[in-house]
């Protein structure tokens, strides 16, 4: 990890190329990730705020696989450089992004190494740690999309993407249990990550020991990454033209259309992360670009940007940051109850019908992480891995 403080950082660290839809797509989807992830009651929330039960799709559901499709998109500027320095060089360079990223992912489960338990002080237990996760996920579908990119070229990723999808299908289907293949508690993902990283190392939000971000989901969720990047080297060939962002659009909004159909017999799913979902939300990045494209670069619409690009410029810490922020927060009591809640109860309930309250709390939270990043910005403090 390093700071530059002389030209623009980002998670992956696109050359001087880049386009200003990129940072402020990317931006979007960081302040987004902030809002879903710091509500002020986890009770009292929108719909759209949360995840889809199960099959399905909500605004939150959008919000992690349009990451990797700007991770994938921001890839095919970086790699650019880092290709022409010979094998040596790539090879360093990804595994140490890889490497680097999951250990954040790491850091961030664990932080602070202890919790309050009943009103307890409990030291984190590492012999049960949670493997996986959001970093965690991000880092290896880096890895391995960028290993394709070097060692197969277009024609390979784009195999690598029809095999991994239909693939996925096949084995959800034929490896799932009981009829239902696709349900939380007959499907392929769970066993296959449990024979891997044990019960122990699963995240267990859903009542048993299962992971939204397991491994053996983690290959279509790569596909997202792969089509960004596509998408990506598509632009840099034929520009920010009104002809590619026509072209995008017709594309994304094919993708949407072949995810929705899919979803009749492969549902739509973003916690076992199925091919449906996959095409559905790349087609829903492909189009959200396109239009930015149109209004950014196209139309030079771009007073509205800044706040965006805030986020954009600095993802990684600044999400990182958020995520600390909150943990403190939550081992830090006040009256009885976390620093979080006090400052909720005190502060935003009744000021407006519970869902809002709750909402505004989110939102003023990610305008203080906002914050930070502008002080990051105007002394071109960038971190980058």
């Amino acid at each position: 990890m390093s700071v530059d403080q002389s030209s623009s950082g980002l998670l992956l660290h696109p050359s001087s190329q880049r386009y200003l839809s990129l940072d402020v797509l990317r931006g979007i989807t960081v302040a987004l990730m902030i809002i879903v992830n710091t509500p002020g009651s986890w009770s009292d929330n929108f719909d759209p705020l949360k995840h889809a039960v199960w099959h399905g799709i909500t605004l939150t559901d959008l919000v992690f696989p349009s990451f990797l499709f700007v991770v994938g998109n921001a890839m095919s500027f970086s790699l650019t450089k880092v290709h022409a320095q010979g094998q040596a060089a790539f090879l360093r360079k990804v595994a140490t992004r890889t490497v680097l990223i999951f250990l954040i992912g790491l850091f961030l489960t664990v932080f602070p190494f202890f919790r309050i338990i009943d009103g307890e002080f409990v030291w984190y237990d590492f012999s049960k740690i949670r493997i996986m996760g959001v970093l965690q996920r991000i880092a290896l579908c880096y890895g391995l999309a960028a290993l394709l990119v070097y060692y197969t070229r277009l024609r390979g990723v784009v195999v690598f993407s029809i095999v991994a999808l239909l693939g996925y299908w096949a084995l959800l289907y034929y490896f799932g249990s009981n009829g239902d293949p696709y349900s939380l508690a007959h499907n392929a993902v769970t066993p296959f990550d449990i024979w891997v990283m044990g019960s122990v190392h699963l995240y267990m939000g859903e009542g048993v020991p299962f992971e939204p971000e397991g491994l053996l989901s983690t290959l279509p969720a790569t596909v997202n990454v792969l089509v960004g990047y596509m998408v990506g080297r598509y632009i840099q060939k034929n520009g920010s033209t009104l002809k590619s962002v026509l072209l995008l659009l017709f594309v994304g909004a094919l993708f949407i259309f072949v995810g929705f159909l899919w979803d009749n017999i492969f549902p739509i799913n973003k916690k076992i992360w199925t091919s449906s979902y996959v095409l559905a939300t790349v087609g829903i990045s492909t189009c959200c670009l396109s239009a930015l494209m149109y209004i950014i670069e196209v139309a030079s619409l771009r007073n509205w940007t800044y706040f965006f690009e805030v986020f954009g410029k600095n993802p990684l810490i600044l999400y990182v940051l958020s995520g600390i922020l909150v943990r403190i927060m939550s081992v830090i009591f006040i009256a009885g109850v976390t620093s979080k809640q006090w400052v909720f109860e005190s502060f935003f309930v009744d000021t407006f019908p519970p869902k809002w309250d709750s909402l505004l709390f989110a939102l003023v939270f990610t305008a203080l992480i906002w914050m930070i990043g502008y002080v990051m910005d105007k002394k071109r403090i960038y971190i980058k891995v």
